[in-house]
């Protein structure tokens, strides 16, 4: 398993070179000139050649491009165009709350999306079935950002429940440790500021959710039916076995690889695809970060932004791939 892993993690390492080599060929066709963008339309000529020299854009791409690779070597992720801060500390609070929004929004998918499809399963061709997949069906064809405008409509001004935007009270904000709120309120005994922390990550989380948790659910169901025809399933409800446990014990242990392979690509989806959501609820996430780079034309924010979503993506796709060893003691790595 050991041996498996560091191939495996030694053998992302091209793959990632080549996603920088591919982004920074690709965002330094982008139209636009960043000194003119910084400095605005009423720049002279003098200014614009000079703040281009200053950022080192005048330099050949290929020498940029080393020493972008240089410092990625060296932990450094570069300078801001724009702010002129490092990106290290600048992207940190951003990427952490785009984290702290896609993981909650995963728990709710799977917690949701995975018991579903059992009962769809467990209960095939009934109501419940029915109703699940239709509702499933509905889900993956919303899109976010109407199920966004309906929950702000319906949960905040309608009912007043939850809060419409933002991530905290700004009357009262919340002290940054790690900068994933929840946990920086337990962290200080602030219960008070966990219930606020937690109500306003509940309405997005739960539009981010909507659709992994209906793909979640169909594979599940999906999986569970093919299971519980064997032979291994007949044996064990003909033994007496109470039905909920032939179902959680027997059958799921065996049909939750596909729903793993599911689970890990949703994730890496969701950290990738929050912008809309994060537009919507006022979320500050790197989605909304990343955007206002691009309209800077703030190429290292957005070489190291994709670098990372690259990066994120690969090692929870190695997580997966080693969890089916322990789901599954039939598989080896070797």
């Amino acid at each position: 398993m050991l041996t498996y892993s560091l191939r495996r993690i030694l053998s992302l390492i091209p793959v990632l070179i080549g996603m920088t080599l591919i982004v920074f060929a690709i965002i330094h066709a982008i139209p636009g000139d960043p000194a003119q963008v910084i400095l605005g339309q009423r720049a002279t000529k003098e200014s614009i050649e000079a703040l281009t020299a200053q950022l080192g854009l005048d330099r050949p791409w290929y020498i940029q491009y080393f020493d972008y690779i240089k410092s990625l070597i060296q932990g450094d992720l570069g300078t801001s165009l724009r702010t002129r801060g490092p990106i290290n500390e600048e992207i940190w609070p951003y990427l952490a709350a785009t984290a702290e929004l896609a993981f909650a929004a995963m728990i709710i998918a799977v917690i949701i999306g995975v018991n579903a499809g059992i009962v769809s399963a467990w209960f095939s061709n009934s109501w419940f079935d029915y109703a699940a997949m239709v509702i499933a069906l509905v889900g993956v064809s919303m899109p976010i950002f109407w199920l966004g405008l309906m929950g702000q409509w319906l949960f905040s001004i309608e009912l007043g429940w939850l809060p419409t935007t933002g991530r905290e009270n700004v009357r009262d904000p919340i002290t940054a440790i790690t900068n994933f709120y929840l946990l920086d309120t337990l962290l200080q005994g602030r219960f008070d500021q966990f219930i606020v922390a937690a109500r306003h990550i509940t309405l997005p989380s739960m539009a981010l959710a909507t659709i992994p948790m209906a793909i979640i659910a169909r594979m599940t169901r999906s999986s569970m039916l093919e299971v519980m025809k064997s032979d291994y399933i007949r044996t064990a409800r003909a033994k007496g076995l109470p039905m909920f446990w032939v179902v959680y014990k027997h059958s799921l242990k065996n049909a939750v690889i596909p729903v793993l392979t599911i689970i890990g690509l949703q994730t890496g989806l969701l950290l990738g695809g929050a912008i809309l959501t994060e537009t919507i609820f006022g979320w500050p996430g790197i989605g909304r970060y990343l955007y206002d780079a691009i309209g800077y034309r703030d190429y290292p924010v957005i070489q190291s932004g994709i670098l990372i979503f690259a990066g994120i993506f690969v090692l929870i796709n190695l997580i997966v791939d080693l969890l089916y060893a322990f789901v599954d003691p039939r598989i080896k790595y070797n």
